[in-house]
């Protein structure tokens, strides 16, 4: 990516509603400790533990699916990649991302959604997994079915109202345990009610931003939550070249990558896979889903 690429997505990751999210590098002025395309300093994560089926997940959410064993005293895993070598499997994951207030600027035009983008992802026959909020859900039910019915995809939660689980974040409001918790569960009702079948227990924090804290008030969903090791930087980019540039320069086996589907913030997303995914299979990588990729 270009430094006048980064210095726009910085800035815009900061100022706009889709703020975190794999947009950009750095840390917060405001103090926050998460960084984009890492998860938070503050405090230990979850260790990684061998793939396990999760307990009762939360209602609406999907059955049964690779999960990583809680960490300590209990608190939700994480999973940024795998660290197999032998397998050149790459995961894109896809933020689909909209927030609980966003409805009149959607109502005016703007599009939170990028159809085109996943009929790409269909014609090129790429696997890939979903972070949708339950708003997005709700304001384009038909698609997130659609997402959610056909077997190149899967969708994994995050989070309702693209709020924080910590603050600072970025500028998002926060959320306390208990709104937390609500938030994730009305989440994964409104991909239920969509009709969405393909659902993973998988939970992406909204800005990336988390500490032990979040992980603890995340642990009654039994959820793994999924953080990245390669930022594409395709939030507010203007330069598909720039994006797809990031990307190769960042893929190792067993990489998590993330990027976004929503055309207003994302406007570029889907004419830099079209570069990506056929020089990653030229190289020997073939694409997965995080549920695949946590499995190995």
């Amino acid at each position: 990516m270009t430094l006048s690429v980064r210095k726009v997505a910085a800035v815009a990751a900061l100022s706009a509603a889709l703020a975190g999210c794999g947009g950009g590098a750095g840390t917060p002025p405001d103090g926050g400790q998460a960084r984009m395309g890492t998860h938070a300093a503050s405090g230990p994560t979850a260790a990684p533990a061998s793939p396990s089926a999760p307990a009762s997940p939360l209602p609406g959410a999907p059955g049964r699916a690779p999960t990583l064993a809680p960490g300590p005293n209990g608190l939700t895993p994480v999973f940024e990649r795998t660290r197999q070598r032998a397998d050149k499997a790459v995961a894109l994951t896809f933020d689909a991302d909209m927030t609980s207030d966003q409805g009149p600027r959607a109502a005016s035009g703007e599009h939170f959604d990028n159809p085109e983008l996943i009929a790409t992802l269909r014609r090129l026959q790429v696997p890939s997994t979903v972070f949708m909020t339950g708003r997005w859900a709700e304001e384009y039910p038909d698609q997130a079915k659609s997402i959610g019915t056909d077997p190149t995809f899967e969708i994994a939660n995050h989070s309702y109202s693209h709020h924080a689980f910590k603050s600072p974040c970025y500028g998002l409001p926060a959320l306390d345990g208990d709104a937390a918790r609500s938030d994730v569960e009305q989440a994964f009702a409104a991909f239920r009610k969509a009709g969405a079948v393909n659902t993973v227990p998988y939970f992406r924090f909204p800005g990336g931003c988390y500490d032990d804290r979040a992980l603890r008030a995340l642990a009654p969903a039994k959820v793994t939550a999924v953080q990245w090791d390669v930022v594409s930087g395709d939030a507010f980019a203007k330069d598909p070249d720039a994006v797809a540039e990031e990307v190769l320069a960042g893929v190792k086996p067993g990489s998590v990558v993330v990027m976004h589907c929503t055309r207003s913030a994302a406007p570029v997303t889907e004419e830099a896979i079209r570069k990506i995914v056929p020089e990653l299979r030229k190289r020997g990588y073939r694409f997965v889903k995080v549920s695949e990729l946590m499995g190995k």
